[in-house]
């Protein structure tokens, strides 16, 4: 079959939303089947205030439109998945309920509790909005079983699962090491460098040797003033990225909003244990786990987890395959898939 993302987080940005997209797709390839992403890159478009990493799509309606009906002429069966609640995917909306076409969307960010925290707007204003654009899809997916609890406690009954995975063959330990030179231990964080992932609680904690940070994001050069003992590496590459992980000491995961954690998986996977809260994303992913220490108590979390065994490690991430997430979403996107026949029936009603 042919799968049709429509997304406005993708290349150049690097975040949790675009990689699993990727690994998605690398699996959905390597079972046959063809993708699509139709992305902000293929409009114009401008920076998003405050994230300028992020382009918005400058009314993208009409030129979307002509681009899905390109992808409908596939003599395969396809279905459209919307990742993202930004301009595309509002637009991808319209586009599918006008024709009578199924699709999906994701649940990836928390914007209720990222609005509350960083703008103090109420969570049942932005759960209204959620309401109002994944209500109408087939499927609204999840990552975890608490995201799930959490839609459907706030109005939405088409929740469906789709975890998160891990690539192994890129993340995994190794015997280099990188920045040998710094004081150990190393306690490294990455992710988007921004308010709303916590990142501050992290560089404030008293621990011995080394804080590392990987990662953009807009509060960067802020950090780097505020904390000028932290060591700041920027985005890498995978394997420079994987590299990194293995040469930690321990993985400290800050964030208090987050649905999963993409990067605790990636970690785990090159040996690093994890310290984080005892907050929804952490608890689902490797809560109970013994390959993580969560503590209301970041600094003791982080001092304890050295003590973790890193083959276990390494042994829990791979109970985490993308292929097996992928799945998840290939199952879902195959019940809602249109036949060539269907296609025609609905773009001439």
């Amino acid at each position: 079959m042919r799968i049709v993302t429509i997304t406005d987080a993708w290349h150049p940005q690097v975040n949790g939303v675009v990689r699993t997209i990727d690994a998605t797709n690398r699996e959905l390839v390597k079972a046959g089947h063809t993708v699509a992403v139709i992305g902000p890159d293929q409009f114009a478009a401008f920076p998003c205030p405050g994230y300028a990493e992020i382009r918005l799509s400058l009314f993208p309606h009409g030129r979307l439109a002509q681009l899905l009906d390109a992808q409908l002429e596939s003599e395969r069966s396809v279905a459209f998945h919307v990742a993202t609640e930004g301009p595309l995917g509002h637009a991808a909306r319209r586009y599918c309920l006008a024709r009578g076409l199924p699709f999906t969307t994701a649940y990836h960010t928390r914007f209720p509790q990222y609005l509350k925290a960083m703008f103090r707007v109420p969570e049942r204003w932005t759960y209204g909005f959620l309401r109002r654009f994944h209500g109408r899809a087939s499927f609204v997916m999840a990552p975890t079983r608490t995201v799930e609890d959490e839609l459907r406690a706030n109005g939405l009954d088409n929740v469906a699962r789709w975890t998160r995975g891990v690539d192994l063959d890129v993340f995994h330990p190794r015997d280099e090491r990188v920045l040998a030179n710094l004081p150990r231990p190393l306690f490294l964080y990455v992710g988007r460098v921004s308010v709303e992932k916590n990142i501050q609680a992290f560089l404030r904690l008293d621990l011995p040797g080394t804080k590392v940070v990987a990662g953009v994001g807009p509060a960067l050069e802020t950090l780097k003033q505020r904390f000028p003992e932290v060591h700041f590496v920027g985005v890498l590459g995978f394997t420079e990225l994987a590299q990194l992980y293995g040469s930690a000491d321990v993985f400290v995961f800050p964030s208090l909003t987050d649905t999963f954690g993409l990067v605790m998986l990636e970690a785990l996977a090159c040996g690093t244990p994890v310290a984080a809260f005892p907050v929804q994303g952490p608890i689902d992913v490797v809560g109970g786990s013994g390959v993580a220490v969560l503590d209301d108590d970041l600094q003791k979390a982080a001092l304890l987890a050295q003590r973790i065994d890193r083959a276990e490690c390494r042994r829990y991430a791979e109970r985490h395959s993308w292929r097996a997430a992928t799945q998840q979403f290939l199952g879902l996107q195959q019940a809602i898939a249109k036949v060539p026949a269907e296609r025609i029936a609905s773009r001439r009603a």
